[in-house]
């Protein structure tokens, strides 16, 4: 198994560190754009905020993601940490999952999804959709607040023994 030195150890940290920013940075600004687009009455602004929204969850979250997840697994792996040995990290793997669900799927979608309904007369299925976009990006955003803070905090410990492959 490989194991990197301190250095590497910490360059990789701050990668990671840069690309959890970047996705924590990218869901607030979706924030800002929906509260904008629930506020606002003019098509284009309304059209300028999910196109905005839209474009962030294709480029800048999606890459934040990817890149955030890559240098996790990279950490988990060439470091003692590990994988599976220590409950918060599996707790800030299922939290993972919970925001890839969340951002570069469902603000994908969701903000898609606002384009097409903002001349609709089915304002219904707008006012739905904006929902779930907001209740979305604020589950991200909780999601991604808990996760810095349990890799601060470190909250629980080490797994029991996990057996030995032969």
């Amino acid at each position: 198994m490989t194991t990197l030195s301190m250095k590497q150890k910490k360059w990789l940290l701050v990668l990671h560190l840069i690309f959890s920013a970047i996705m924590l940075g990218t869901s607030v600004v979706v924030l800002i754009l929906s509260i904008t687009a629930a506020t606002v009455h003019e098509p284009g602004v309304l059209l300028a905020c999910y196109t905005s929204m839209h474009v962030l969850s294709e480029t800048s979250l999606r890459a934040s993601t990817i890149g955030t997840i890559v240098t996790g697994i990279l950490l988990s792996v060439w470091t003692h940490w590990g994988l599976l040995k220590y409950y918060w990290i599996i707790v800030k793997e299922a939290l993972t999952a919970v925001t890839i669900v969340l951002g570069p799927i469902g603000i994908y979608m969701w903000t898609l999804r606002g384009i097409a309904l903002i001349d609709s007369p089915n304002q219904g299925a707008y006012v739905a959709n904006s929902l779930y976009l907001f209740a979305g990006i604020g589950l991200q955003i909780a999601s991604l607040v808990a996760m810095f803070a349990i890799s601060v905090f470190k909250p629980w410990g080490k797994r029991g023994r996990l057996p030995k492959s032969a």
